[in-house]
């Protein structure tokens, strides 16, 4: 890969790499944080850590000296938080039986 493609690879991951996953990151944070007394600390938390998480995103890509690290971090941080927030919206819930129905109703 020549010094030139090695650049471009890593402005994509200091700039808008940095902002898709720091989003990313702050969706799935709200899915495992715990609620907290009022149950709003899991939503409240990840937006003020949003430009903390962007930045640290972005000073790792900037001064990393291994590309294919700066790669793993931010693909693996994007992959598992991601596949967070698809499972929360892909999961069906369970069929209720007939017993449940008649509970629902009375």
């Amino acid at each position: 890969m020549t010094a030139r493609a090695r650049k471009w690879i890593r402005i994509g991951f200091a700039g808008p790499g940095a902002v898709v996953i720091a989003v990313v990151v702050m969706a799935g944070m709200a899915l495992w944080l715990p609620g907290g007394a009022a149950q709003i600390d899991n939503l409240v938390l990840p937006l003020i850590l949003f430009p903390l998480i962007w930045a640290a995103l972005f000073f790792h890509a900037c001064l990393d000296g291994r590309l294919a690290r700066v790669a793993l971090v931010a693909l693996g941080l994007f992959v598992l938080h991601g596949g967070l927030v698809a499972h929360k919206f892909l999961d069906k819930p369970a069929k209720a039986g007939p017993s449940a129905t008649a509970e629902a109703q009375s």
